[in-house]
């Protein structure tokens, strides 16, 4: 299966896409979620360079023409919303092509567990304070790099309220 996040020219853009488009920083679907949900998953992460979301319509229109078939926005948004649940399966290729996702990521928990975490990491990277952050660890020694994780955890901690590990 294709990775989505290596896979083309631009791992953020589908065939149907626009140049540019980025995931948000929403958090993507978790693992067992339903279709409706990782559907709209990717309505929320994947978005345009300018930050808003596709349409139902554009979505549908790019789904119409990869396939020939008929594909509405509002049979999109019933899929989206969970009204209706049993896509054909041109029509999830289409989706996946459109969002640029392996056709897997629709009916397969380990494989959208783990496109839901690189969704989730490239929407992070869109931030633009964890994005100058991770650009200026670039030229970091590896110790220093290191450093920098550890310093990260350990606020990670503090902030969910978990205690430090035990030192031995």
């Amino acid at each position: 299966m294709a990775d989505p996040v290596t896979h083309g020219s631009d791992p953020l853009r589908g065939p149907g896409q626009e140049s540019g488009a980025e995931p948000s920083g929403v958090a993507a679907a978790p693992a067992t979620a339903t279709l409706a949900e990782r559907i709209d998953a990717l309505f929320r992460v994947v978005r345009r360079s300018h930050r808003e979301q596709y349409s139902h319509e554009e979505v549908a229109r790019a789904c119409r023409e990869s396939t020939g078939e008929s594909f509405s926005a509002t049979y999109l948004w019933q899929l989206r919303t969970g009204r209706r649940d049993n896509p054909t399966k041109r029509h999830l290729e289409a989706l996946s092509q459109f969002f640029d996702v392996p056709v897997a990521y629709f009916f397969d928990d380990e494989q959208s567990a783990a496109i839901a975490r690189e969704l989730e990491l490239l929407g992070a990277l869109r931030d633009a304070e964890i994005r100058n952050l991770a650009l200026r660890a670039v030229n970091l020694s590896p110790e220093g790099v290191g450093t920098i994780t550890d310093m990260i955890e350990v606020i990670a901690r503090r902030e969910r309220g978990t205690p430090p590990p035990a030192t031995p």
